[in-house]
């Protein structure tokens, strides 16, 4: 998948193949923040989307509203106690802190 980045921002990139326009929205942001931004072509969309991130930034600012970026780094994950307690064992027999084997095991999937 092909994203725009600003500032910590990540936008996604569609199309409405219908009137031949692009479209995007700030991904991983708080369930009641929406940024959206379009363009004819390309170099519109991530002008368009820049805009987008940096009136949201004002907006926050003047109104006192906490800033919040796509994927803060930190999110949580509901798992058996039982296969907690074999990571958390493997973590610590390997020498490492649970969240530096994790960070390991996630980045070696993806990556």
């Amino acid at each position: 998948m092909e994203t725009l980045n600003y500032k910590g921002f990540i936008g996604s990139i569609e199309a409405d193949l219908s009137d031949n326009t692009l479209y995007g929205k700030v991904l991983g942001l708080d369930k009641s923040t929406l940024i959206t931004y379009e363009g004819s072509t390309l170099t519109e969309l991530q002008e368009d989307f820049r805009n987008a991130v940096d009136d949201y930034i004002i907006h926050c600012k003047e109104n006192g509203i906490p800033l919040h970026k796509s994927y803060s780094g930190s999110f949580n994950v509901r798992i058996p106690a039982e296969l907690h307690a074999k990571i958390a064992l493997t973590a610590q027999s390997s020498g490492m802190s649970l969240n530096a084997y994790i960070r390991k095991i996630l980045s070696a999937a993806v990556l």
